[in-house]
């Protein structure tokens, strides 16, 4: 018998044995399809808090405040000094005339600030001042100290605002939120990816035991051990292929609402865009998982059970 034939009859075999299962083969691909949206939540979850933080932590900087009347070209030598550093990103000046409108427009919804401001007239309150910011949120502080020591006349005394706590807690509260997330998250896939196993590896020893006769009558007219116990290992395949797809399909509907709701608390990231991109990697993925679940449990069976 050519390896060609050999391999059709022996998915030939799988499928009729992932038919024949009925109701234990639907069982084993519905806990595979609750075991594969955890991961694929995970995963989707990862893109979602990745985004959020990258977009705290640019929003982490040191504001340089400069004594009113310093003359540009000091502002712009000590902007020049501190962009040397290697841990700054980028160092933006801000002039006096910028920081009122800046500040203007920030508190336009608070008529108390505003009346102030009208009642100084043309005078400006505001210095110059230069914002800061790091490669790495987790640097700024040592950026900091270095400007403070550096003791330069021009800036303010109390002049170097480093907005570490409000950010850096938010940070790490959402950090450590996530880390909860995923260790809850991975506790519930090794359940589900236990008692998915646990039904897979039922669903095959019952099609070993119901097609016991067949194997006997197979050994005896010399089928390969392959032979024998391919149709069992196709029949896991299948269990977690068939999952993965589901799976991935579901995720549409699910990725489009979330989408929404995740734009609306301000997350830069669109979901619905990165899943549209990506979500042939994202079903191989899920795929690759499925199917190890499925012939893993499979292979277990096998080796308890099928005795050749």
């Amino acid at each position: 018998m050519g390896a060609p034939l050999t391999f059709k009859r022996v998915l030939s075999s799988g499928w009729l044995s992932f038919r024949r299962n009925g109701s234990l083969t639907v069982a084993t691909i519905l806990v595979m399809i609750l075991t594969l949206s955890v991961i694929g939540g995970l995963l989707l979850l990862s893109v979602v808090t990745n985004s959020v933080l990258r977009d705290l932590e640019q929003k982490i900087d040191i504001l340089v405040k400069f004594n009113k009347g310093t003359p540009e070209n000091q502002i712009l030598s000590v902007k020049r000094d501190i962009e040397a550093l290697e841990d700054v990103a980028e160092v933006s000046y801000i002039s006096a005339d910028e920081a009122l409108v800046n500040f203007r427009e920030l508190h336009k919804n608070d008529p108390d600030i505003l009346a102030s401001l009208e009642e100084l007239g043309s005078e400006n309150p505001l210095p110059a001042n230069l914002s800061v910011v790091g490669k790495e949120s987790k640097n700024l502080a040592k950026v900091a100290e270095y400007i403070r020591g550096k003791n330069y006349p021009a800036i303010e005394p109390d002049g170097i605002n480093y907005f570490e706590e409000e950010n850096q807690r938010a940070i790490k509260n959402l950090s450590a939120i996530v880390r909860g997330i995923r260790t809850i998250g991975i506790s519930i896939i090794l359940v589900l990816g236990a008692i998915s196993m646990l039904i897979a590896y039922n669903t095959v020893w019952i099609a070993i035991f119901t097609a016991r006769e067949e194997i006997n009558i197979m050994k005896l007219v010399g089928a390969t051990n392959w032979y024998v116990r391919g149709p069992f290992i196709v029949e896991g395949a299948l269990h977690g292929a068939l999952a993965a797809l589901v799976t991935t399909l579901l995720f549409f509907p699910v990725v489009w609402v979330a989408s929404f709701q995740i734009l609306k608390i301000g997350a830069t990231v669109n979901l619905q865009t990165y899943f549209n991109e990506n979500f042939v990697e994202f079903g191989l993925i899920l795929l690759v998982i499925g199917v190890i679940l499925g012939v893993g449990s499979s292979m277990i069976a096998i080796r308890r059970y099928l005795k050749i």
